[in-house]
């Protein structure tokens, strides 16, 4: 009787383990994941309940960080400037790098030197390319020198409270255009050129072709650069150190930035620690929002 005991259970182990197997093909994943991800946050939860610099153990606070940022002026403006960033930035990363796919995926003599070009800015470093262009914003610099030889005024680039944010936004854009080109140029190359010729057959010609085949075809990696260029936009922040760092008058100061300001300036890492988590909040929303348009579009991310 006890041999069919052990027989039974070995039947049962046998028959379970073909379960069990995709769980232990994720385990290593989720490991990996729970050391980097998911014990961080609960430290960074843990810690924006503490009043903590680091050099004195956290103290418990309770609910006190959060109260002190609803009523943070400060926050709420690099909050606003954060949302300003994402809806300027966002919607042209999201069409002209497009129009250059679209350009650059002709058969043109010397097409891959505009491809080259165009992805140039993509593999520079930002701290760089921040420093190059902190340069031609100087007011001796390239741009303000070429207005002067108009005989027009000159423009206070990044110490102007109106226009410093619009000028790192710029810098944001020409950073991102050839990476996000490259990823429709990859869509581009898989569509039948059978269904452009069948489209010119029928009087679809030029933009309007391109209206008709390219954007409804293109709709999956719309939707990618869209999600990709709205995380990166709510995480801004090594334009804004190098460029400005948040001037003039916080006009400039994102919710990325402000968190640093808090936490290596100031050494107050619970606080900190509240603002990382509004932050993570505002991620995961956008991203829940964007999986949920995929669903009702019918669209794969």
């Amino acid at each position: 009787m006890l041999q069919s005991v052990w027989v039974a259970m070995g039947k049962g182990a046998h028959r379970a383990m073909p379960r069990l197997t995709p769980y232990l093909f994720v385990l290593p994943a989720l490991a990996v994941m729970t050391l980097v991800f998911f014990w961080p946050l609960l430290q960074a939860f843990y810690l924006s309940l503490t009043r903590y610099d680091i050099i004195t153990p956290p103290e418990w606070v309770g609910l006190e960080n959060f109260v002190r940022l609803w009523h943070d002026q400060a926050f709420w403006k690099a909050l606003l400037n954060t949302v300003l960033f994402l809806v300027c930035v966002v919607p042209v990363l999201v069409a002209l790098p497009l129009v250059l796919a679209i350009l650059v995926n002709q058969k043109l003599r010397g097409v891959r030197w505009f491809r080259a070009a165009y992805y140039v800015p993509v593999v520079i470093s930002m701290v760089v390319a921040g420093i190059a262009w902190k340069w031609l914003y100087s007011e001796n610099g390239l741009l303000n020198q070429g207005l002067q030889s108009l005989s027009l005024p000159t423009v206070p680039w990044l110490t102007s409270p109106d226009i410093a944010l619009f000028s790192v936004m710029a810098v944001t854009i020409w950073k991102g255009l050839g990476y996000y080109m490259v990823i429709y140029l990859a869509g581009l190359q898989g569509i039948p050129q059978d269904l452009y010729e069948a489209a010119s057959i029928d009087g679809s010609e030029g933009v309007q072709q391109h209206w008709d085949i390219t954007v409804p075809l293109m709709k999956p990696y719309l939707l990618l650069v869209g999600v990709i260029s709205s995380i990166s936009a709510l995480k801004v922040f090594e334009e804004v150190y190098v460029m400005t760092r948040g001037g003039p008058l916080n006009s400039s100061k994102t919710i990325v930035y402000y968190l640093y300001e808090r936490a290596f300036s100031d050494l107050e890492m619970g606080y900190a620690c509240t603002v990382g988590l509004v932050l993570f909040l505002g991620i995961f929303v956008l991203s829940i929002i964007n999986l949920k348009l995929a669903e009702l579009r019918g669209t794969p991310l």
